[in-house]
């Protein structure tokens, strides 16, 4: 039992460092080849235990009702969970501030990753004692993103993203990652019909020693100039591709210096960021440190 009663955690970013799409299933979804990397660059989220059942989420984010977003709807599955486990105990609540860092609609994970990091703080504050996979089966209710910032491991992702392989040895270089003016509807992109769909299932150890595309990033190009823009800039200083379904594009880089210098030319026209690209969630990092 834990009688902490605050917690303030991040909830990073991710890159998609590839996307194939390997075929569409009977339920409408799509089946996926991916690999998740962390970025050092993540929402902050702070969590207070209340005396009621109450939940509060601040600042409101525009055209978001409150009870649509991923952190209540997860602290609401949590609640439920919290019923079933201990029916005569009072419900817990929670006053829950975001402050809000990473792009809405831009590929990173935003939502699935304050969603991740809402169940992995409550179920502390509250004392549920789920495990990892329990938490992970939960989220996957609410995204199929959200189990890889729960388990909180770089992986390899199959599926539609929720079938994880631990990838603990993936390279961890500097990134620069350009966020375009642009929302990109996911749905959008999974629907079009010029949407590959067929890529041939490869290998994790192929996907490793050659790498991959992403399926995504030619229709988002064609439908979203602000992308295709910033992907040819980017391209100017090492191999640039987009991540998830857009609209932020990265490419890597060895060193921080590199990074910073290919950043300096293309900020003065695109909103960017460079940040390092990690194995292991900060989430996770502050949440299980040693004590």
């Amino acid at each position: 039992m834990t009688d902490c009663t605050s917690l303030r955690l991040p909830a990073p970013a991710k890159l998609n460092l590839m996307l194939h799409i390997t075929g569409r299933r009977a339920d409408g979804y799509h089946n996926l080849q991916t690999i998740f990397q962390f970025l050092e660059m993540s929402d902050e989220l702070e969590f207070q235990r209340r005396n009621d059942s109450e939940l509060t989420l601040t600042p409101e984010i525009p055209g978001v009702p409150t009870e649509s977003n991923l952190i209540i709807r997860a602290a609401r599955l949590l609640q439920a969970r919290f019923q079933q486990q201990f029916p005569d105990a009072q419900l817990p609540g929670a006053d829950i501030q975001l402050d809000k860092r990473l792009p809405m609609g831009g590929g990173l994970g935003g939502g699935s990753s304050d969603a991740a990091t809402t169940l992995l703080a409550l179920n502390k504050l509250w004392n549920i004692g789920l495990s990892l996979d329990e938490l992970a089966a939960m989220g996957l209710q609410l995204g199929a993103d959200v189990p890889v910032f729960v388990r909180g491991e770089a992986a390899f992702a199959e599926g539609v993203g929720e079938q994880l392989t631990p990838l603990p040895e993936l390279p961890e270089p500097w990134f620069v990652v350009i966020c375009p003016a642009a929302h990109v509807e996911t749905a959008r992109i999974f629907k079009h019909e010029q949407l590959t769909r067929n890529t041939p299932v490869i290998s994790i150890r192929t996907a490793l020693e050659h790498g991959g595309k992403n399926d995504c990033q030619p229709v988002v190009s064609m439908l979203y100039p602000e992308v295709a823009k910033a992907l040819t800039d980017l391209q100017r200083f090492s191999h640039a591709r987009m991540t998830g379904t857009g609209a932020c594009v990265f490419a890597s880089f060895n060193s921080e210096a590199e990074a910073i210098s290919a950043f300096e030319q293309v900020s003065a026209e695109h909103s960017a960021f460079v940040a390092k690209g990690v194995n292991r969630s900060p989430t996770h990092r502050l949440l299980f440190r040693p004590s």
